[in-house]
């Protein structure tokens, strides 16, 4: 089985593509920024794995993105 990892929102377009990618066959591997977007990320977790990926992988990357991007755009 092919392992893949993909972006994930917990949004509808992608819940739905890892249905079609476990449907072809794949072993899916989600990753989601922390961005300080307001996110539950326990409850996105749960919902990933509730999709049926093998893996979910949330990183906190709210110092590095203020610090990269938002203060150098001030």
């Amino acid at each position: 089985m092919k392992k893949i990892i993909l972006a994930y929102s917990g949004g509808l377009d992608t819940s739905c593509c890892v249905a079609w990618l476990k449907d072809r066959g794949f072993d899916v591997v989600t990753y989601t920024a922390d961005l300080g977007q307001g996110i539950n990320f326990s409850q996105l977790s749960k919902k990933a794995k509730g999709c049926g990926v093998s893996k979910a992988y949330i990183q906190d990357l709210r110092s590095r993105f203020v610090h990269s991007f938002v203060f150098p755009a001030l």
